[in-house]
């Protein structure tokens, strides 16, 4: 069996939706609601996984990250 690679990625990020969700899909909505984001200038520590770093790539034109 093929062992799992060790993520090196042990911290957190500060995600903060900095444009509107006027005219943006549902899609991109739930993704933006799924992230713990419910206004403008709402922010969210997370931690620093592939699932999240995914979701923040559907919606990088949303939202800033800052690795804290």
């Amino acid at each position: 069996m093929a062992k799992k690679k060790a993520s090196k990625r042990k911290g957190s990020l500060k995600v903060t939706l900095v444009r509107s969700l006027i005219g943006s899909s549902s899609y991109e909505r739930q993704v933006v609601r799924g992230l713990g984001l419910r206004k403008m200038q709402s922010t969210a520590v997370l931690q620093d996984t592939r699932e999240i770093r995914g979701m923040i790539g559907k919606v990088s034109h949303l939202v800033d990250v800052l690795e804290a």
